[in-house]
């Protein structure tokens, strides 16, 4: 799915939402959030995997859609801290119901299925 779908009025509400969210790491990064702002560092060592790259992309992508805040504190060395923003939590409490269905998913599918 494009970004361009989360700006695009004639696409029905789930589709504009789930364009925000697509790729491996935003909802993994929404859920550390939830908890308080977070430095870069921090959300990588938390999420084995992550490159930095990646983590600057998909930061820089929310803080666009209106869903993380950036801030740069002046101190040397410069210390930039991540946050929810009001929206961003909004949206984390719409995928709140959701992470409950994927998890009765995953009780229902057969153990052998789950290891491969």
């Amino acid at each position: 799915m494009t970004r361009s779908r989360a700006q695009d009025p004639n696409v029905c509400g789930v589709t504009a939402a789930i364009a925000v969210i697509d790729g491996k790491w935003k909802t993994a990064l929404l859920w550390l959030l939830e908890d308080g702002e977070h430095r870069p560092g921090e959300l990588r060592r938390k999420l084995e995997g992550l490159s930095e790259k990646v983590l600057t992309q998909a930061l820089r992508e929310m803080e666009a859609d209106g869903l993380v805040h950036r801030e740069v504190h002046d101190e040397l060395p410069l210390k930039t801290v991540y946050s929810l923003t009001p929206f961003g939590r909004e949206l984390s409490v719409a995928l709140a119901p959701l992470s409950d269905w994927g998890h009765r998913r995953l009780e229902r599918l057969p153990k052998d299925r789950l290891a491969s």
